[in-house]
């Protein structure tokens, strides 16, 4: 990369026509020395950037792939963690009580369908920026713990369900959302540390399930309660009986 106002881009040529590019000369002392550091700066910012998220990457994911006692258990969560985290969401339906309040119903419809609008949304995105993987970029760097997979990097759908089925929650109980939210965070770090994604897919991926959780809850919020009032109808006859013989479940709400 090359810095200073010592060399002439085609880029700033064409942008600014009447500009002379300066001599050597003008290199020296501090006024010109300062503006030298001023012309670099974005490149150099734009360079640091993708250089950070690697730099990220490589850390969380060697670190996890190099220690044995780490590297089982981040193999063993990242395979059970989406299936846990599915039915943990399901379950919270079946806390609320038959014929009572609405909260964990809500709860659970709003997560499931802010999950849904993150991965629509996720694959907009993915085809406006077909990021390759870490592994595909840095196979000789990348430690991949887990099955491959042919779709883009950028965002992450496991953090963007993951993240909107959290903020889906805790739209509707706090409780909830302080036991997701930490959930979804470990899902996505756990997706840097079997190397298929980078820290910023994940980011991405959170912003992704942020948005999908706020558009269900706040313009989808009257659509999701017909929703969620009508299944009610039905789920609450199947399940009065076992409520009635498991007691035990009213301590949980």
């Amino acid at each position: 990369m090359t810095t200073g106002l010592t060399s002439t881009s085609p880029a700033l040529a064409t942008h600014y026509p009447r500009q002379q590019a300066p001599t050597p000369q003008c290199s020296r002392g501090r006024g010109a020395g300062y503006r030298s550091d001023l012309s670099g700066y974005g490149a150099t910012s734009a360079a640091t950037l993708p250089r950070l998220d690697w730099s990220v990457f490589h850390a969380i994911n060697a670190g996890a792939a190099t220690r044995d006692w780490l590297e089982d258990p981040v193999t063993l969560f990242g395979g059970l963690a989406v299936t846990l985290y599915a039915v943990a969401t399901i379950g919270l339906w079946f806390l609320a009580r038959p014929y009572g309040e609405l909260k964990w119903k809500l709860a659970c419809a709003s997560a499931l369908f802010g999950a849904a609008v993150a991965m629509l949304a996720n694959q907009v995105i993915s085809r406006i920026w077909d990021r390759p993987r870490p592994y595909v970029t840095h196979p000789a760097s990348d430690h991949l713990l887990a099955a491959p997979s042919p779709d883009p990097s950028f965002p992450s759908d496991h953090a963007a369900a993951a993240f909107a089925i959290a903020f889906g929650v805790l739209a509707f109980s706090r409780r909830g959302g302080l036991v997701f939210l930490p959930a979804a965070t470990l899902i996505g770090l756990s997706r840097i540390a079997l190397g298929m994604h980078y820290p910023s897919d994940v980011v991405a991926g959170a912003c992704v399930g942020w948005a999908a959780a706020m558009l269900v809850t706040g313009l989808g919020r009257k659509w999701i309660l017909r929703v969620v009032v009508r299944l009610s109808s039905v789920s609450d006859r199947l399940l009065r009986p076992l409520w009635d013989r498991l007691p035990w479940l009213r301590a949980l709400t």
